[in-house]
């Protein structure tokens, strides 16, 4: 009860603060337990509005970015949408929440030993049967599933990784910090029967993505 309660304090505070406003972002934000996606020992600062460590040189996102980000891609029912850089599971399943019951996400994680942590978190929370996480260099994307709907990258690329924007469906939205290692820009790409077009959202800071297309160690 103290977890959900201090879940809607965060949640109603960033809509009063103008950060979200979409009713079905601010409804998958209060339904997605956050402290079971960090490690126990700080399970009292999961609805604090910052990042946290979640061990192997990670972060777990801040609510207001996952609910920034939630809302610039546009996620609704029967999407199927890439996530590059899993972390913890917790933005998978904020997003899952918003594309179920028909849609689903596909996670790619670069680190075994947090995919396999993410994998358990989302057992936990409820989400396991739509999300699926599998470790790899998400800096390619994953083939095997594409194209995709929606594509989410949580971690900072020294460009726009060109196998993203080859596995974005017509009319679908890809989501990518762009910059240096120390500060990005948020980065929408939309594809339509005109090509590509390329949005900034304004600045961030991510952890590095590491792989191909990302940085190099």
């Amino acid at each position: 009860m103290e977890h959900a309660a201090a879940r809607k304090r965060l949640v109603r505070r960033l809509v009063d603060e103008g950060v979200i406003s979409d009713p079905r972002v601010i409804a998958a934000l209060e339904a997605v337990e956050r402290h079971l996606f960090v490690p126990t020992e700080i399970e009292e600062q999961a609805y604090y509005d910052t990042p946290l460590y979640i061990g192997e040189g990670q972060t777990i996102s801040a609510p207001h970015m996952v609910g920034i980000m939630a809302q610039a891609l546009g996620l609704r029912p029967g999407l199927k949408v890439l996530e590059v850089g899993g972390g913890s599971g917790y933005h998978a399943a904020v997003m899952a929440e918003l594309v179920k019951p028909n849609g689903r996400v596909v996670s790619v994680e670069l680190i075994e030993v947090l995919a396999a942590r993410a994998r358990e978190n989302l057992r936990r929370s409820g989400h396991a049967g739509l999300v699926e996480v599998v470790t790899g260099d998400g800096s390619v994307g994953y083939p095997p599933e594409a194209p995709f709907d929606r594509i989410s990258v949580a971690a900072a690329a020294p460009a726009v990784p060109k196998p993203l924007k080859e596995q974005l469906a017509d009319r679908g939205r890809l989501l990518v910090p762009v910059g240096s290692r120390w500060g990005q820009e948020l980065i929408r790409v939309t594809r339509s029967g005109e090509g590509l077009q390329e949005e900034n959202l304004g600045p961030c800071v991510f952890v590095p993505l590491l792989g191909k297309y990302g940085f190099k160690d």
